[in-house]
């Protein structure tokens, strides 16, 4: 705003008697126009004051000139809005050339310290459950051959995969699921010219791999992904299937997780297969049929019917029979439907079950004739955890696949039974149930040297501890002000800190204060000087 003013001076006599006008601030101006115009006329000693109306008038003036200051003051701040306003309004395409983008790509996660810790923790139990088990931990490549997935089979995993050619030429892919990986390495152990696998059978291995799917991402689930596998090779009979499902209620058992919160339901391709050969459906059929019947829940029942009849050729009749018959709740109730009676298919199910029974797990488990799983590679029992709460989707699954390394060239099948585990779907559900813990950063022992002398000897204390397989972190600041050190140690999680100072030094000795000991913990245990020799 306009901040000129007026004010009256003396002149010398003699001059032309008028008031000379210089800037003032406005209401300073105003005050000294205001008193000057209520004075009297009076002589002073070298000038004569300027007269009452000379003053009034420059009175008005200032008062116009105020009031058009306070206009342009008023037109400024407008006019400040506007363009404020302006830039508000910029494009996504400016908004996004004037910043850089510091999430991660769409479906990927970054993690912290915080959640790396979390991670770690889950990645642990994993590890601790299938070890627990008598497993070996196994990894591969996170990059693969394209060849290795197209199984031809209608499967959306093909559909999902990142795959590009690389700088070779070769058509490469970062891997959807571990499977596959797995049954490349164990054909590395077979025998070419009698087709034994030349190791100890049966293999019990597992992995935690990263997985990359490119889908539509929601709660649980990423377009990456760890995947905690656990994979048998070798065993032909239901006794597999049963350790793999005891193993998972294991874990969740380890982590807080009842009965109560999540199933298994349970069902066996075997015994969808005795119902198609008995509707005339040809074997080569099976996989692409079972995969369609798996679209189920996500496309309705009329939609998989039309596309049983249109890919697979089947009758009406005869897939409305297979899709009622995936609506029993019971065993019994699907061999009726099925028309398949006590076959041998309905009786391997049954001994599973039975077999879940003396393993103590049966509470987990429930008979669903809706679940083949979307993978064309099943060949029996097939299974898959889910939320009793109804709000999560499947939070694991897996199945018998013998058949599957013939696909990459064995000279017969190879018995093999796993099953996967999303960590995302597991994080979500233990958050749900209040189980997912919370895990501050800690360390053993915080090392502070009292003056800049002692930095080097608080380095070779910190040695010694870590030599004694103790976690340090060496304070970077000297630590004259104890207060300081305290708070830096209480803040990194410190139980202990070491004060490296001359007096204890020079007699060998380092004092060690106790940060997280009890209140009633006597004065002489809280805070103690240890010989250097001890340490380590």
């Amino acid at each position: 705003p306009l901040q000129a003013s007026l004010s009256v001076s003396f002149v010398p006599q003699g001059r032309m008697r008028q008031a000379a006008l210089r800037p003032l601030g406005a209401r300073q101006g105003l005050t000294r126009l205001r008193h000057a115009s209520a004075a009297p006329r009076r002589l002073c000693p070298g000038g004569v004051l300027a007269s009452a109306s000379l003053v009034g008038s420059a009175l008005a003036m200032l008062q116009r000139r105020q009031a058009t200051g306070t206009a342009l003051a008023r037109w400024r701040c407008r006019a400040l809005m506007a363009t404020r306003r302006a830039a508000k309004t910029k494009t996504k395409a400016e908004v996004e050339e004037d910043t850089f983008n510091l999430e991660p790509a769409s479906g990927t996660r970054d993690f912290f310290p915080e959640e790396m810790r979390q991670q770690r923790w889950l990645f642990d139990r994993f590890r601790q459950t299938a070890t627990s088990y008598g497993f070996q931990e196994y990894d591969a490549p996170v990059l693969e051959k394209v060849e290795l997935y197209e199984r031809k089979a209608g499967e959306e995993i093909t559909e999902q995969m990142y795959n590009f050619k690389d700088k070779e030429g070769a058509a490469v892919t970062l891997r959807p699921e571990m499977t596959p990986s797995l049954a490349r390495m164990v054909l590395q152990l077979m025998r070419a010219e009698t087709g034994a696998i030349a190791a100890v059978l049966p293999l019990k291995w597992y992995s935690i791999p990263q997985c990359w799917r490119f889908e539509t991402t929601q709660r649980g689930r990423k377009r990456e992904h760890y995947q905690w596998n656990m994979d048998i090779v070798g065993v032909a009979g239901v006794t597999a299937e049963v350790e793999l499902l005891s193993a998972v209620v294991a874990f969740f058992e380890s982590v807080g997780i009842t009965s109560k919160d999540i199933g298994l339901k349970i069902n066996s391709r075997k015994v969808l297969g005795a119902v198609l050969q008995k509707a005339g459906v040809p074997e080569e059929s099976f996989a692409e049929t079972c995969v369609i019947i798996d679209k189920l829940d996500k496309i309705g029942a009329d939609a998989v019917q039309k596309e049983l009849g249109d890919k697979v050729g089947l009758a009406l009749e005869v897939a409305n029979t297979i899709v009622a018959a995936t609506t029993a709740k019971t065993l019994d109730e699907f061999a009726e439907l099925a028309g398949v009676g006590e076959s041998e298919e309905v009786l391997e199910l049954r001994k599973l079950f039975e077999f879940a029974e003396d393993y103590g797990f049966a509470d987990w488990l429930q008979f669903d004739a809706s679940v083949v799983r979307g993978l064309a590679y099943y060949t029996g029992v097939v299974f898959e955890g889910f939320d009793r709460a109804g709000v999560l989707r499947a939070v694991c699954g897996g199945g018998r696949y013998d058949k599957l390394l013939q696909l990459y060239g064995s000279k017969s099948e190879v018995p093999c039974v796993g099953f996967g585990f999303g960590d995302c779907v597991i994080m979500e559900l233990l958050k749900d149930r209040k189980v997912w813990p919370s895990l501050p950063a800690t360390v053993d022992f915080v090392v502070a040297a009292y003056n800049a002398d002692m930095q080097g000897k608080a380095m070779n204390v910190a040695r010694r501890l870590r030599l004694a397989g103790k976690s340090v972190d060496v304070y970077p600041e000297v630590a004259r002000k104890v207060k300081k050190a305290f708070r830096y140690a209480d803040k990194v999680g410190a139980a202990k800190i070491a004060f490296v100072a001359p007096d204890e030094w020079e007699n060998g000795l380092v004092r060690i204060k106790d940060l997280r000991c009890a209140e009633d913990t006597p004065p002489e245990l809280k805070q103690v000087d240890v010989p250097l020799d001890k340490l380590s």
